[in-house]
Parts: C-alpha cells; sequence; structure tokens
C-alpha cells in the first residue's frame, strides 16, 4: 500500500512508471513529475480504466475514496467511465437549452401571444440566473431564490406564473431523461397568495353612454382610435384584437374568423360583425389595408400595434386604471347583455368562453352563429342609443 510518505519521495525518471496501491488504484508518474491517479477495473469482461484526479491536489485518502466510490457503482452493475461521460454530457444540457426546445414544441398549440409571453418570462426573469445551469442540478432554493426577486417587485402573479412554467420546463427534462425530479413541487406555499382581481369594467348602462361618447370623441392616432372604436362592439380579449389580420376579415359575410392558434382556449372563433363594426374596417383599411395587420404597430407595419395602446388611450380620456381597461369591456358585454336578457349561454359562446363539453361546444358554434350575429347587432344599437342619450343630456 502506498503511503503519503512514499508519494511526496517519488521523483521522475526517463520514462512513465507506476506506483500501486490497492483494488485497482495505482499512480503514474510522468517524466515532468506529474502524477495522476489511475483506477483500473473491469466490466462487460474488458479491462478499463478512468482518471481520478492529480496529486498532490487528489490526496491518498480523496483518491481511495474516489476508488470506492467507483467500486460501488460497479456493484451496482454501473460503468463509473459512461456515467462520467453521462455526467460531462448531463454538464451541457443546460436549463436555457431544455426551455428552448419545450417553446418550441408548445408554440405547436399554444396561442401566439401565450409563447410570447412565456418567453418573455423566461428570458428576462429565469435564464439570467438558472439559464445556463445545467437543468440536472437545478435545486428548490436554486428556482426560489429567482421566484423571490420576481416577488420584491410585488408581481406576485408573475411568481406564481414563472414557477408554472418552470415546472413545466422540468417536467419536460425528466420526460426526456434530462432530469430527476420537477423542483418546483417542492415549492409549494412557499411564495406569497396571489391576490385576484377583475379587470375594472364599467357596467352602468348611464355610464357605458358616457365611456362611449368620450371614445366617439377621441382625436389620437386613426388606428389607435379605430381599435377603441371597435373593441367594444366585438369585446374579444385585447390581445386577439391588436393581432388581427386583413385576411380574417370577411367583408362579405361581415365576419371576423379568428384562427385556433391565436386564441386562448386554442379553438377557432367566429366574430359576427354589426354593421357599425365594418363601418370602422372600413374606414380603416385604406390605411392599414396593405399590410398584415388591420392594427399594426407605427414602427413597424410586420407587428402589431403595442399591447397596452388601448389601456394608454382609455387614461388619455380620463378613465383610471381601477375604473375601466381594455379586457374590461368584455364583462360590460357580459353583464349588459345577461341583464338585457340574452341567452347566457349564447353569451358565453360570443365571450369565447372554454365548453367543457367539447362535442356540444362544436354544436352551439355551428349551430347558433345566426342566433350571435343578431345579438351582436343589438349589442352594437344599444351602444349607439347609450351614447346618443348621453349627447343629449350634454
Amino acid at each position: 500500500m502506498l503511503t503519503e510518505g512514499v508519494l511526496r519521495a517519488t521523483a521522475p525518471r526517463e520514462k512513465p512508471y507506476k506506483l500501486f496501491d490497492t483494488g485497482g488504484l495505482f499512480v503514474i508518474v510522468n517524466p515532468n513529475g506529474s502524477r495522476w491517479w489511475r483506477l483500473r477495473y473491469r466490466y462487460g469482461g474488458k479491462e478499463r480504466g478512468i482518471s481520478l484526479g492529480v496529486y498532490p491536489v487528489v490526496s491518498l485518502k480523496l483518491a481511495r475514496q474516489r476508488r470506492d466510490e467507483a467500486r460501488a457503482r460497479l456493484a451496482d452493475g454501473i460503468d463509473p467511465s459512461h456515467q462520467r461521460q453521462a455526467e460531462k454530457v448531463a454538464q451541457t444540457v443546460t436549463f436555457e437549452l431544455i426551455a428552448q426546445e419545450w417553446l418550441d414544441l408548445q408554440s405547436r398549440k399554444l396561442a401566439a401571444i401565450t409563447i410570447a409571453k412565456a418567453r418573455w418570462i423566461l428570458e428576462k426573469l429565469v435564464y439570467p440566473d438558472l439559464g445556463g445551469r445545467p437543468v440536472s442540478q437545478i435545486k428548490a432554493p436554486d428556482l426560489l431564490t429567482v421566484l423571490r426577486k420576481i416577488e420584491a417587485r410585488g408581481t406576485y402573479q408573475t411568481a406564481h406564473r414563472t414557477k408554472q412554467r418552470v415546472g413545466q420546463i422540468l417536467r419536460y427534462a425528466i420526460a426526456t431523461g434530462r432530469a430527476e425530479r420537477d423542483v418546483s413541487v417542492d415549492l409549494r406555499g412557499a411564495l406569497a397568495p396571489i391576490v385576484t382581481k377583475s379587470h375594472a369594467a364599467i357596467t352602468e348602462p348611464a355610464r357605458i353612454g358616457e365611456l362611449m361618447w368620450a371614445i366617439a370623441g377621441f382625436v389620437g392616432e386613426p388606428i389607435t382610435r379605430a381599435s377603441l372604436k371597435l373593441l367594444p362592439l366585438v369585446f374579444v380579449r385585447p390581445g386577439e384584437l391588436r393581432n388581427a389580420e386583413w385576411k380574417e376579415i370577411d367583408f362579405a359575410n361581415s365576419e371576423w374568423r379568428i384562427p385556433a392558434r391565436k386564441m386562448k382556449m386554442r379553438t377557432p372563433h367566429i366574430v359576427p360583425l354589426a354593421k357599425q363594426a365594418v363601418e370602422i374596417l372600413r374606414k380603416i383599411q385604406p390605411l392599414t389595408g396593405a399590410g398584415r395587420y388591420v392594427f399594426p404597430s407605427r414602427l413597424s407595419g410586420q407587428r402589431p400595434m403595442p399591447a397596452n395602446t388601448i389601456n394608454r388611450a382609455l387614461r388619455w380620456l380620463g378613465y383610471a386604471r381601477d375604473e375601466m381597461t381594455a379586457h374590461g369591456f368584455r364583462a360590460m358585454a357580459s353583464t349588459s347583455l345577461n341583464e338585457l336578457g340574452w341567452n347566457p349561454d349564447l353569451i358565453e359562446l360570443q365571450l369565447a368562453h372554454c365548453d367543457r363539453n367539447k362535442v356540444r361546444a362544436a354544436y352551439n358554434r355551428a349551430s347558433r352563429l345566426a342566433e350571435r350575429r343578431t345579438m351582436m347587432q343589438a349589442w352594437a344599437d344599444y351602444l349607439d342609443l347609450l351614447r346618443g342619450a348621453t349627447q343629449v343630456d350634454r
């Protein structure tokens, strides 16, 4: 057996030579004086070997410890050399690499806006701390550190959404054999709870009339003005409006056909267009009709208008954030139409809310379009009536 004294006293020779310990452990003394630990073993009937480090950085005690660990793996039927190669490969499989794979896969079935939000969360909030880390080595405290930074900004909902996304990516890594655990499950209860708030919306008839009167008088950019006028008439999600494309507008049938990839529920949606909505689109067509988007960005016609455009217009009109939002037009229409006596199922269909019974949902979409068309025209006329009453009052 070797001793530290023997190792310290070894002198280089003209050619490399070996000094043996026990259990297949030995050290190679090179002509330049370096001393490399090696372990010789047999696996699958063949002789193999691995390096255990350089003396004296790796002491005799540590070399024997590494030898015993390798022998323990052999006893479990694991080749230490293959395991080391796998560990080296694992070091190159970073969280960012797995996340990009996951995003590419999900982009086939999730709405573009959902993918864009997920990409933003990962690139801005997760990659700086975890992107370069081997996915198999990420621990619960590592993820919690990222989430605590998000909470420190007061964005608690974003923290929960980030945890959800990271968990989905880790489960994908597990499914593809590149991680063993989803550490996000260990953080259950570790984040501050979300206090949910409904989107601010105006629902009283008199105040709806005032809002429509204010929108009619908006004097901002033509694209902003048109989008602000159209949203109350169609009450789609703001992201669906800003991503509207001219190829989706069917003037012959007065319909806007939104493809499934743009919808939150991943099903195609038809929006019957009242004559007032068609008029708005006809007026904006000479300005943007040659491009892709109905409401393009001022900076680039290849992109839709910014996400906060309509909310900024509402602020300019004097409506506070807790008073009215772009998303609030959906609540305004839902509440009003229910109060006006329209069939709740019809309203839910037009809002494109998910129907758990998919067969029934498909039937409803196909069979109740005529009823929805009538409802949408009645809704547009009702908004005109409320606006007209406000003008008389003023």
